[in-house]
């Protein structure tokens, strides 16, 4: 992709070839910033491979999500540890793997928010988290708890199976004090996760990330939700459908969480109906690929030059050059989608699918981002003639998560460890400017 602002990869915009109309009056001080702000359950992945007998020890059942006591997580995570079964241990989290990926794309500041522990040693789940997160997520402003954050065990048995058990530890305790409202000042947008609203009676978490999404829409920020998982949304589908209506702007899911919130097993039609309630969806669809949907404006809306496609919508890509808005925007609002298959068919050999809808995510954030920084420094910019949500096309941007998600699949790690290589053959430089 290339952006506007500053951008340490020279392949993704020519820093020091400068643009003569940036250098026009009226233009914003250099120095303008923009930051996505996260909240989060601030927890660690573990990643190990097991004999089922340990299963059955400690009372697991094969193939699910457990919530475990602090004792028993402390006993398996010793237990790990002694006979070396851990593979890796990264620092996990939905809302924190796509704040740092997109950090490391852009280059750019994000805010985090949530819990650390107060008192942390060097090799702790406190320790590997903050060695895993990217300098650029500012962590200044995380909740400090006595006690420890989360831990997601995911344990491997021979025959391939996932199981989970997860130790909540004070992930849940963020209270709503601990939420800075001048953070939301200049912000592109707020990150949450469904997971937040998932707690034991009596968690501060669930009542300060509804606090947030109500200081973002006072701010007029947008608020960007990602579903988690299909069990937690499938326990209270109108609850989900109500809370996006009422807070919500952009939704990013699976196809299998966008069935739970919508009743629709085709990620098309699943994407179409959530419309009734964001403006702008990202749905990761495995094998299928990706899937965008959203609205613009009927005077700005541009047909594709790709070839048309047709599923559960006819020709449903038909405007897909068109660039989102939020549907209050729009004088005469049109639905527009938009679809690309998987990147080079995917990577050859996947170890794992933990984080890949998190990099999608943060390739959109990153075109957000984008759009605010350049309409801040050219307000009068063609680029800037209707209040758009992102820089480039729906189109483009599905390209741009693809490409991210590839990255995140072809690696063990839930977060990218480095930036993107130099962009493929076959798109000069004139059509990255005319998506």
């Amino acid at each position: 992709m290339r952006f506007p602002g500053r951008r340490k990869h020279k392949h993704y915009f020519p820093v020091h070839a400068r643009d003569p109309l940036v250098q026009r009056p009226g233009r914003i001080d250099g120095d303008a910033r923009t930051h996505v702000v996260g909240i989060d359950q601030i927890m660690v992945d573990i990643d190990a491979r097991v004999p089922e007998e340990l299963l059955a020890r400690y009372a697991l059942p094969k193939g699910a999500s457990t919530v475990v006591d602090d004792e028993r997580a402390v006993r398996l995570y010793d237990e790990l540890l002694e006979r070396r079964w851990i593979s890796y241990e990264f620092a996990g989290g939905t809302v924190g793997n796509t704040l740092h990926n997109y950090s490391l794309l852009a280059d750019d500041a994000s805010i985090l928010l949530g819990v650390m522990s107060e008192s942390i040693r060097v090799g702790t789940s406190g320790y590997r988290y903050l060695s895993n997160t990217s300098s650029r997520v500012n962590l200044d402003h995380l909740q400090p708890v006595d006690g420890p954050i989360g831990r997601c065990f995911a344990l491997v048995t021979p025959d391939g199976e996932r199981t989970f058990a997860i130790s909540e530890g004070k992930m849940n305790g963020l209270r709503r004090e601990s939420i800075p409202k001048g953070i939301f000042e200049g912000a592109t947008c707020l990150v949450l996760s469904a997971y937040l609203m998932r707690g034991k009676p009596g968690d501060p978490m669930p009542e300060a990330a509804i606090d947030a999404a109500a200081l973002a829409k006072l701010h007029d920020v947008p608020v960007v939700l990602s579903l988690g998982t299909r069990s937690v949304i499938a326990e209270r589908p109108q609850y989900w459908r109500d809370f996006v209506s009422e807070y919500v702007n952009v939704v990013a899911m699976n196809e299998e969480e966008a069935e739970a919130l919508t009743g629709a097993s085709d990620p098309l039609r699943a994407c179409d109906q959530a419309l009734s309630w964001a403006d702008l969806v990202l749905c990761t669809a495995g094998p299928t690929g990706l899937y965008m949907a959203g609205y613009t404006d009927d005077d700005v809306k541009r047909e594709t030059r790709y070839p048309l496609l047709s599923g559960s919508i006819l020709e449903f890509n038909r405007h897909e050059f068109s660039r989102p808005m939020r549907r209050a925007d729009c004088d005469a609002p049109v639905k527009v989608f938009a679809h690309i298959a998987p990147y080079h068919g995917g990577p050859e050999r996947i170890t794992s699918t933990n984080g890949a809808g998190d990099a999608a995510l943060a390739a959109l954030l990153h075109d957000m981002a984008a759009n605010v920084d350049h309409r801040r420094r050219l307000p009068g910019s063609s680029k800037h003639v209707r209040r758009f949500l992102t820089y480039s096309s729906m189109s483009q941007v599905c390209r741009y998560a693809n490409r991210v998600s590839y990255e995140v699949l072809a690696q063990a790690s839930p977060r990218l460890t480095r930036g993107l290589p130099e962009r493929e053959e076959g798109l000069d430089e004139e059509a990255y400017w005319r998506l």
